[in-house]
């Protein structure tokens, strides 16, 4: 996953849509600045040109880059196993973000943002399949079972978390065990089972051209 060291809220604004990027701050509507601010950032943000279909092709694929905090290497390595694999090659893309080990702690409640979830694994705090699994881009598959091993402590502070994230669906290609701590993959997620609008027609362009 890609660390962003910049305004995280302002990548929010340009995109127009909450990412999640931010942690906690972004569960509160009241702090979030998209909802404060709804224009982009920027001396000019009210008043933007219009965007060329090259520039709404692109940020469209930079949208999904920081959504799911991967470098542009390691996107490219994706879409060109998504184009080789059978079904449409937009939807496979984004099932397999959505599968990332990472993704799937973030669907959990596990965490406020994907950067946490991703410090989870890195922690040695998620086990999948009894096998302890540190690695933030692994991906799942149907039948997985994900389960959070960790000090008194840390697994205290999550059970309160998901308490805080209440409000927030779990995925219906997911089961999530709130008592446990554990959840299972009961399949490959639906485009209609993203919180997020991501086009990904428009990202299967930019790469034919």
């Amino acid at each position: 996953m890609a660390r962003l060291i910049g305004a995280k809220c302002k990548l929010c604004r340009a995109y127009g849509e909450k990412l999640f990027l931010k942690g906690q701050r972004c569960n509160n509507d009241a702090k979030c600045s998209v909802t404060k601010r709804s224009f982009p950032p920027g001396q000019h943000g009210k008043r933007r040109r219009k965007m060329s279909n090259y520039g709404t092709q692109l940020k469209e694929k930079q949208k999904a880059k920081r959504i799911y905090g991967i470098l542009e290497r390691q996107f490219n390595k994706y879409f060109k196993i998504a184009e080789r694999s059978k079904g449409v090659t937009g939807h496979v893309l984004l099932q397999m973000l959505e599968r990332r080990l990472d993704n799937i702690i973030f669907r959990l409640c596990f965490a406020y943002s994907r950067p946490q979830a991703r410090q989870l694994v890195r922690h040695n705090y998620i086990y999948v399949n009894n096998k302890k699994v540190n690695i933030p881009s692994a991906m799942l598959k149907k039948g997985d079972v994900i389960e959070v091993r960790a000090n008194e402590g840390t697994t205290k502070r999550i059970s309160d978390l998901r308490k805080e994230l209440k409000e927030r669906p779990i995925p219906k290609w997911i089961e999530g065990d709130k008592a446990a701590l554990k959840g299972t993959l009961k399949g490959l997620p639906a485009k209609e089972d993203l919180d997020f609008s991501i086009q990904e027609q428009l990202i299967v362009e930019l790469y034919s051209k």
